[in-house]
């Protein structure tokens, strides 16, 4: 069960005069996007704007295709186009963009097309430069210039954001957090996360051990691990960890359940239903 934050604590955000800086963006510029419905920036103390990560990347796309020579106006018909025909309000950064002469083209799952006129077109990845500005290239560098700038929270935050719709880059970002900070244990609890999910048993379960060390009595860290000893049909093992989840939250309804089946695995009838009522009685009172 990968982890948000820590309660209490807060995403890095970036403020509308840091953006427009950074980015080289006017601050009218970036109010008109928000208006617009494009970004959806969260509230300081004082009612500012406060743009995350992803904020910045949209903006970064934005930058990039008015500096390839497409007309404001036709960039925010096009955005506003692919937007509404993502499925699920996937984020435009799950489409490759490219401008191609004053138009913008998009391409998904080898598909290529002109999102205002729906025409289908050739496949940018074959047409040299200058006749097509792929803007993946650009991004790279926009992002390794704002790389340089983020700290270990700052990566582990992005990872959070992506954990779900990008684990790839999501990974990347864990491993990128823990390389300034090994110590930041949510880094290491998410990163064991994506590692399970992509099957890697043993390197998920090096991560939440390394949770566990800095943070003794994470009961998400101990729970994440009994999944990964359980999958790898380490079942006492499993026990115990699933056992120590529930000294730090007896709360913890999942690990009841998890326990349940482990013990009626072992024949261990009475304790199996010793911890399904237990789970039973937790789910009803949520």
């Amino acid at each position: 069960m990968p982890r948000d934050e820590d309660v209490g604590s807060e995403r890095r955000a970036y403020g509308l005069r840091e953006v427009a800086g950074v980015l080289g963006l006017g601050e009218g510029q970036i109010r008109g996007w928000v208006r617009a419905g494009f970004l959806e920036p969260g509230r300081g103390p004082r009612g500012e704007l406060r743009f995350s990560f992803q904020d910045l990347a949209f903006l970064r796309l934005v930058r990039d295709l008015a500096s390839a020579r497409v007309p404001p106006r036709r960039v925010r018909r096009a955005l506003g186009r692919l937007k509404a025909e993502l499925d699920g309000g996937a984020p435009l950064s799950s489409l490759r963009l490219a401008a191609a002469g004053d138009e913008v083209v998009a391409r998904r799952e080898g598909v290529v097309w002109n999102p205002i006129s729906g025409q289908r077109l050739f496949d940018f990845e074959d047409v040299p430069a200058p006749e097509v500005v792929d803007l993946a290239a650009r991004a790279e560098d926009a992002t390794l210039e704002l790389a340089q700038e983020m700290d270990a929270a700052d990566w582990y935050e992005l990872g959070c954001e992506l954990h779900e719709g990008e684990p790839d880059s999501a990974r990347e970002a864990y491993e990128r957090a823990l390389a300034l900070d090994p110590e930041l244990a949510d880094a290491h609890v998410n990163l064991g996360c994506a590692l399970h999910d992509a099957g890697k048993l043993a390197d998920a379960e090096a991560h939440y051990r390394a949770a566990l060390a800095r943070r003794p009595h994470d009961a998400v860290a101990w729970f994440d691990l009994g999944v990964a000893l359980e999958d790898q049909q380490r079942l006492a093992e499993a026990r115990a960890a699933y056992e120590a989840s529930l000294g730090c939250d007896p709360a913890c309804a999942d690990a009841h359940y998890n326990l349940a089946r482990i013990h009626d695995r072992l024949g261990e009838t009475a304790t199996a239903l010793r911890h399904l009522r237990a789970y039973r009685s937790l789910v009803r009172g949520r």
